[in-house]
This record gives C-alpha cells, sequence and structure tokens, in this order.
C-alpha cells in the first residue's frame, strides 16, 4: 500500500531526478510538480523541506536535492511506486503492462522540454562543439526521459559466434512486453482512430498513446533536410546496438527504394559522419516491419557485415573514380566505395535499375510474376552507406521476395527447417550480421542446455516439457537430436551454454545464407558475375 504522502514524496523524487538528468530547467519543476500532483490527485506536495524552500528562499537546486542524495540513474523504481498508487487509488484502470507504460510515459512526459528547445540545443551543441557530441546528448536525453527503457533493454541477451564470415552478433529481444490477450481483443475491436497514421509519423511527438499505439508524451526530435525534404531523426525505443537511430520522412508516403534514396542517404552522412544510415528493402518480407511509412536507420556501430573483405572487384568504363567489389557474405552485397558523391549514387542507380528487371530462371530469380493482371515486382535492394577514410561507401544487397510451393514462405527468406530459431523477416539489421531473434527462445534455449547437460532425457522429457511448460521443444526435435549426437549428454552448464550461443551462430548464418539470391557455390559465384556485366561492370584485373 503506497500512502499518500510516499507518493508525494515519489513526486519529489522524480522532480529531482528531472532536475540532474537535465529534463527540467531552472523554474520548470513548478510547472512539472503542478501536473504531477493533478494526474495523481494529490492536493499538495509532501510537507517537507523539499517543498518548502518558496517560504524562506533557498536556492531551487539545492532544495529540490536536499535529503535526495543519491539521485536514481533510472527512474522506473519511482515511477512504479507512483503506478501502484495509481492503482490503488482507482487512476490505473488494469494494472496491466501496457496500460502501466501509459500511465508512465504520462508522467515523464510532464518533465519533458518542449520540441523547439531540444531542437536549438542539439543544432547549438554541433555548431559550438561537434555532431558526436550532440548526438551523444540527444541519446542521453533519450534515456534518461524512459523512451528508451533501460531496464528492459538489459534483459536483451547478446553474444557473438564465429563463423565462416566472420563473428555473427546474436541478441535475442526481451525488451518488447507481451500483450495482454483481454488487451489484444479490445484494441482490434476499436478501428476508428487513425491518428497517428502509423508508429513513425512526426504526429506521435507528444501522444498520448492508447491500447493500440504506444504513449509517446517523451519523444522529441531533430529535424534533418535530405535531398531538399524535411525529414526527422529520433532513436529507437529498442536500441538493438548503440545509438539505434531512425530517420523519417515527414509525409506518410510508401517506403521506395530509388535514386532519391541514395541521394538522401549519403546527405546524412554529410551531417553525420560518425554514423552508418540504411534503408529496409521497399518490398514485403525482405523489407521491415513498417512500410508505409518511408524510413531510415542508423546508428554508432560497425556491423559483422562491414568488416567482410571484398573477394573480386570490378569497374565501370563511366565512373573510373568509383571502386566496387563483391563481398565475402552470406547475402549478395555489391559494395560501391568513391570520394565523388554523385558518381557514386549514379552507379548505385544504373546497379538498382538493371537489378529490379533481372531474371535468372536457372538460379531462381525472377524479377516479375502476373498476378490478377498486373505485374508484382520481387527484386530490390536494402542499401547501407556509411563514410570510411574520406569516402562513401555504399553495400547494395540484392534482394528476391519470391515464394513457391518448395518455400511458400520465401524462396530467398530462411527457410522451413531454420523456423525454429528464426522465421521473421531478414531486414536491415539482420542483413548487416545482427540477429534479432524473438523472446521465445531464451527459455526454449534455457530447457535445451538441460538436455546436454543430462538433466533431461530427450525421449522421456521432451513432450513433457511442451506440456506441462508451454514451451514448444518439438519444434528443436531434430536439432536437439544432432546437437546430442555431435556432442552428448556430459556437458556441464557453461559448456552446453557456450555450444547453443555457438550453433545458434551457425544457424543464423544458414539464415542470411538462404536469403542470399546469388549463392556461394561455383554457380551461384558465376551468376553473381553475369549480373555485374550485364550492369555494365567488368572485372578489375
Amino acid at each position: 500500500m503506497v500512502t499518500k504522502n510516499e507518493a508525494a514524496q515519489a513526486v519529489e523524487k522524480l522532480l529531482s531526478y528531472g532536475r540532474e538528468k537535465g529534463l527540467l530547467g531552472r523554474y520548470d519543476w513548478i510547472i512539472a510538480r503542478n501536473s504531477l500532483l493533478e494526474r495523481l490527485n494529490l492536493a499538495e506536495p509532501c510537507p517537507n523541506e523539499l517543498s518548502a524552500h518558496d517560504n524562506n528562499g533557498q536556492d531551487i537546486e539545492s532544495a529540490l536535492r536536499k535529503g535526495i542524495q543519491d539521485v536514481p540513474d533510472n527512474p522506473q523504481d519511482i515511477l512504479n511506486q507512483l503506478l501502484d498508487y495509481a492503482r490503488e487509488q482507482g487512476l490505473l484502470r488494469k494494472n496491466t503492462v501496457t496500460r502501466r507504460d501509459l500511465f508512465d510515459t504520462e508522467l515523464m512526459g510532464f518533465l519533458m522540454p518542449r520540441q523547439s528547445e531540444v531542437t536549438e540545443q542539439f543544432w547549438r551543441t554541433a555548431e559550438k562543439e561537434s555532431i558526436v557530441t550532440a548526438t551523444e546528448e540527444f541519446y542521453q536525453l533519450a534515456q534518461n526521459s524512459n523512451y528508451i527503457r533501460r531496464d528492459r533493454i538489459s534483459r536483451n541477451r547478446y553474444w557473438r559466434a564465429e563463423t565462416d564470415f566472420g563473428e555473427l552478433e546474436i541478441t535475442i529481444n526481451l525488451a518488447k512486453p507481451e500483450k495482454d490477450p483481454e488487451e489484444i481483443a479490445e484494441a482490434g475491436r476499436k478501428h476508428d482512430n487513425e491518428y497517428p497514421r502509423c508508429p513513425l509519423c512526426l504526429e506521435n511527438v507528444g501522444y498520448a498513446g492508447r491500447l493500440d499505439h504506444p504513449a509517446r508524451q517523451n519523444l522529441r526530435v531533430i529535424p534533418v533536410e535530405l535531398n531538399k525534404e524535411n525529414w526527422f531523426l529520433q532513436y529507437s525505443p529498442y536500441v538493438y546496438y548503440q545509438e539505434h537511430c531512425i530517420v523519417l520522412a515527414r509525409q506518410h508516403h510508401p517506403m521506395q527504394i530509388n535514386k532519391n534514396t541514395f541521394q538522401r542517404l549519403l546527405e546524412f552522412l554529410d551531417s553525420f559522419p560518425h554514423y552508418f544510415i540504411g534503408s529496409n528493402a521497399d518490398l514485403p518480407l525482405v523489407g521491415g516491419s513498417i512500410l508505409s511509412h518511408d524510413h531510415f536507420q542508423g546508428g554508432n556501430h560497425v556491423f559483422p557485415m562491414e568488416m567482410a573483405d571484398i573477394e573480386e572487384r570490378f569497374q565501370h568504363p563511366d565512373f573510373p573514380g568509383v571502386q566496387a567489389g563483391l563481398l565475402k557474405w552470406p547475402l549478395s552485397v555489391i559494395r560501391l566505395s568513391s570520394a565523388d558523391r554523385e558518381d557514386i549514387i549514379e552507379l548505385a542507380e544504373q546497379i538498382r535499375l538493371c537489378w529490379a528487371k533481372y531474371c535468372d530462371l536457372d538460379r531462381k530469380i525472377k524479377a516479375f510474376t502476373r498476378e490478377k493482371g498486373n505485374d508484382e515486382k520481387h527484386n530490390t535492394v536494402t542499401p547501407i552507406a556509411r563514410l570510411k577514410n574520406g569516402r562513401y561507401e555504399l553495400d547494395l544487397v540484392l534482394r528476391n521476395n519470391r515464394s513457391s510451393q518448395e518455400h511458400p514462405a520465401g524462396i530467398f527468406h530462411p527457410h522451413q527447417n531454420l523456423h525454429h530459431i528464426k522465421k521473421e523477416n531478414i531486414g536491415l539489421i539482420e542483413v548487416m550480421g545482427l540477429a534479432v531473434l524473438p523472446g521465445r527462445l531464451k527459455q526454449e534455449l534455457g530447457e535445451i542446455k538441460n538436455f546436454l547437460t543430462g538433466d533431461r532425457d530427450l525421449d522421456q522429457d521432451l513432450q513433457a516439457i511442451s506440456a506441462a511448460e508451454e514451451v514448444d521443444l518439438e519444434q528443436h526435435r531434430e536439432w536437439l537430436t544432432d546437437l546430442l549426437a555431435s556432442y552428448g549428454r556430459q556437458n556441464n552448464s557453461q559448456e552446453a551454454e557456450r555450444i547453443l550461443e555457438q550453433e545458434v551462430g551457425s544457424k543464423f548464418s544458414q539464415v542470411l545464407s538462404d536469403a542470399g539470391v546469388f549463392k556461394r557455390d561455383r554457380q551461384g559465384r558465376a551468376g553473381f558475375k553475369e549480373f555485374m556485366l550485364t550492369a555494365g561492370l567488368t572485372e578489375k584485373d
């Protein structure tokens, strides 16, 4: 039970947190406090020295901090106390994760600086100090505001696994909370609200949220001009890597990869040279989860694909200053490098246009199929750009989203035998070598480890565990049988953990290989060279 006095004290702690973390300016605490008190139905602040500074003339900063020696690095414990109070007072309709998220985001919103203040501060810092410092501060704001929920991000599992393509990165995503079944049903009954139109629209800034749409009172963005258009930079709330940012178009229009895409990506690097920037493909299955709103993803991280070697080099007679090469990577990647922005854009577009209509039926590549009298396109690219040693580097990953009777989920998609590990889209992040695996795997791998240590028996326990624990281990039966044949049942806990991490990495390598349009066998390599020649490039001596 949280008393009114304890709730009022928690309000003061939250104000101290906001002041310490730079969310509140010198006199902002007054408005923030009154807003918090009103939302929590508290008539007045807690009657102690933290609220008495008006009467005795104490300095505001010292008054807010007095009595609270250790301001937490994360506000969630304070928010949880206020959420419990709200539930007990009937202010929180149901005590579910979604409703608590909606409520505590509203509370954090009272501590946030105005959007214009954030924008002005960002570009002022960029001009007076550096763009690196500006992005670091903006990223810190996204964390301090609890927009990035660090307590949940810390639950994610992460490791690296050595493969034929270098070390791949693996993460099991535990940051996205599971929704309550009643909330899913309730949200499904509400179809009349189309504002904001999607989670990437600018109108999300400050939005209160609803059961089927997250609250964003603590979201702020940075305006960026790209190709004479208004775009906005924000950070992903799920941060799969350092400073994981999203760059979104002002207008709500579908993803489309074309010459303008390459122009925008390289212009972004001119302003943010320490970031990489890339776009998901613009077709279902090989694209991202949101195709309805044009956007990019970037950040301050070196992915495994960036470190891949160039196996074969090419050149184009019209663009002698552009270096081209094929990467040693499970997907089919063309890397372009040049100090001349316009040349690399022109060659990238020439390759894209060639690929858009390219067919190679011997290798199951078909650019179009006829559906209901219309041509459905299947070929596209996933572009990723970065600056290295004063040169623009642009990777074009060739993609095809066609399916078949043999592979109904996609010919160049993880095949059925890998779905027990990964069956979701292979988007930009996975393409670059970071597996974002479903949260179910944490428990499933934990159970599988017990078979490798001999604590469980395959024949006796597999079905029983699946039934009792509501964990689908049957989908792993074939894999588990192979693991036991290779490693036995006498491994200690650490050995079993290491085995699973390595084997999951091998599975992810296979996932990426399935997504490659030109396989890495002799026939596939010959096909890749044929495409390069068709696009006007020749092998370099």
